[in-house]
């Protein structure tokens, strides 16, 4: 068997304010923005070098806007990449130090809340090897 997570569905209350941060200020590539029946709009937006895709957009779903939480974003270098949202404009978090994993927290418009994670050094991989 075989499952692969592509995309995962973020409840916003304004589309075009949503998308513009996604891509403006966090850089993801829009993929498409449809509206294939009357009142379903959907916009999918990816993440650089990602495979899995956020959807927002009318009609989908019926989660809260605001109410997602805990979708993490890996990178490379958080450092780097967090200077490079900022200077976008993106309010992101200062760097935390969680046991020598490093994690960056910010919201959405809405308030649906991410983690972005650097990835994790090869020796702390190690030491939780069973």
């Amino acid at each position: 068997m075989q499952m692969r997570l592509e995309v995962v569905q973020v409840p916003v209350s304004d589309v075009d304010r949503s998308k513009a941060f996604y891509t403006e200020k966090l850089g993801f590539v829009p993929d498409h923005d449809v509206e294939h029946i009357p009142g379903m709009r959907v916009v999918q937006l990816t993440p650089p070098g990602s495979a899995t895709s956020v959807v927002i957009g009318t009609g989908m779903t019926t989660m809260t806007p605001g109410t997602l939480e805990g979708l993490q974003l890996v990178v490379p270098d958080i450092a780097e990449t967090r200077s490079e949202l900022v200077r976008r404009g993106a309010d992101i978090s200062e760097i935390q130090d969680l046991g020598g994993v490093l994690f960056a927290y910010f919201s959405d418009p809405d308030g649906n809340r991410w983690v972005m994670q650097g990835e994790t050094q090869q020796h702390i991989q190690e030491a939780h090897k069973p």
